[in-house]
């Protein structure tokens, strides 16, 4: 007996000594919340990183001319559409991982980060399987020109190739900023796209004896950037780096896997409808107003970005927290949270959107040159757009919040009413009277006024605060 007591002490002083960095005893001493910038601000920067990458690959394929432009757009819309699965599972990530966080118990929050990981695997597989074979036919939904068509097909091939990269460092990021640990995933991040830029260049036009790719070399690009980054955040998760850390057994419990996939099959829903939204909406304008429209909402959803970055930094503070305070059994200091992240939402974001939009004109000219009919489409798109950032702050910080607490059913219905009955069916309607593209554009005006009434309506009702018990799944 006193061998296995001598035993049980040394794997009790050992667990302390690996969680002694992060936190103290959750019965005695709650370890202190991060606040909203200390969450929000590398997810910012991180994100902005991905957004100036964007913005390079925008300009340089937008030298390829607008059939190479709108390809990319359907291509990453299509590419978006198939890892609506693996958002999905980083959504149950951050619910459970934060909670069990809140709650003191380490534990648990690294096994629930393995089961996220083997799951994101084997769906990672099936997702790159359909994206290889099927790139061409779903491709042609956008009335798209036999040319621009294939440049897509060939973007979204290579995308799959490389998608078991882009599952690891979805799940694992949101795994480490669902800790409280949002400094981690900035610096892969950088990492990632520092690599990136010129590895655009190489593959987009040609260099060091590697032939011009065009739009695909984008996607080249991407994929191995990625590929580098997934394997040092792997290498470093599994030599116990990180304050959630790499557990070899104990994570596969059904009790797991199941709370995993039902906080995360509606946020699969969503995500499928919210890309069934943007295929119908896109495919109303590509087959309606030709290339040059379609290619403007690219360059105009890319140009505001940065705006959707910072909302998204926020979006992140706000799930982190919730979660976190929810896990403490504080439903009140999660309420909170929310708000506060709204509101810094709005401002940022709002303030960034009416900068790009006094200078609509002259960015347009830089992404896309000359073309007239696609830069005057372009400043159209953004004048909309970014008009309506204060409405987008509400779905990324409000929306964030409600998933947080694994609430990920609401945010489903609103986008379902927001994004394909309000915005598609006022598209499909002005397509009908054949009003112009504008009408078309701002038929997001009456998605974003609706989406941003339920979101808010739904967090000041409190449901959320009770969706999800705390658990230990053993």
């Amino acid at each position: 007996m006193d061998a296995k007591q001598q035993q049980l002490d040394e794997t009790e002083q050992a667990k302390s000594l690996a969680y002694a960095s992060d936190s103290h005893a959750a019965e005695s001493d709650p370890p202190v919340r991060p606040s909203i910038w200390q969450l929000a601000l590398p997810s910012i920067l991180g994100n902005l990183s991905y957004t100036v990458v964007g913005m390079v690959q925008t300009k340089f394929v937008g030298e390829l001319g607008a059939q190479s432009l709108a390809a990319l757009g359907a291509g990453q819309r299509i590419f978006f559409a198939m890892q609506a699965i693996l958002m999905a599972i980083s959504a149950g990530t951050t619910a459970l991982v934060a909670r069990a966080w809140g709650a003191g118990d380490y534990d648990e929050a690294s096994r629930v980060t393995m089961a996220s990981l083997v799951l994101a695997a084997a769906f990672s597989f099936a997702i790159a399987f359909f994206g290889f074979f099927l790139a061409r036919p779903v491709a042609s939904v956008f009335g798209l020109d036999p040319q621009t068509l294939a440049l897509a097909a060939e973007n979204i091939r290579w995308l799959s190739v490389f998608n078991l990269a882009f599952a690891a460092m979805f799940v694992l990021s949101a795994a480490l900023r669902a800790s409280g640990d949002a400094w981690s995933p900035l610096w892969i991040s950088g990492g990632v796209n520092l690599l990136n830029l010129p590895l655009l260049f190489v593959f987009i036009f040609g260099f060091w004896g590697v032939p011009a790719m065009g739009v695909a070399g984008a996607a080249i690009a991407a994929g191995i950037s990625f590929s580098v980054g997934s394997a040092v955040l792997l290498i470093l998760w599994v030599r116990q780096k990180f304050r959630v850390r790499h557990v070899s057994g104990g994570w596969w419990r059904r009790a797991r896997l199941r709370a995993l996939l039902d906080i995360g099959y509606p946020a699969a829903l969503e995500q499928g409808v919210f890309q069934l939204g943007f295929f119908i909406f896109l495919m109303l304008i590509g087959n309606a107003y030709g290339t040059e429209a379609f290619a403007a909402y690219n360059i105009g959803v890319n140009i505001l970005a940065v705006c959707m970055t910072v909302g998204f930094g926020f979006s992140i503070a706000g799930s982190t927290l919730v979660g976190q305070h929810l896990g403490a059994r504080d439903p009140e200091a999660a309420s909170r949270s929310g708000w506060r992240s709204l509101w810094l939402a709005v401002v940022s974001m709002g303030s960034l959107g009416l900068l790009i939009v006094i200078f609509a004109q002259q960015l347009s000219r830089y992404f896309i040159g000359d073309d007239a009919t696609t830069i005057a489409y372009t400043v159209q798109f953004i004048y909309l757009l970014g008009a309506m950032m204060p409405l987008l702050a509400v779905e990324f910080a409000i929306g964030g919040s409600l998933r947080g607490a694994g609430d990920t059913r609401f945010p489903l219905i609103a986008t379902v009413l927001g994004l394909l009955v309000m915005r598609c069916g006022l598209a499909a309607i002005a397509v009908y009277l054949e009003l112009a593209v504008f009408w078309v554009y701002a038929a997001l005006v009456g998605d974003y006024v609706l989406k941003g009434a339920l979101l808010i309506w739904r967090f000041r009702k409190g449901k959320w605060k009770k969706i999800v018990p705390n658990q230990n799944y053993g």
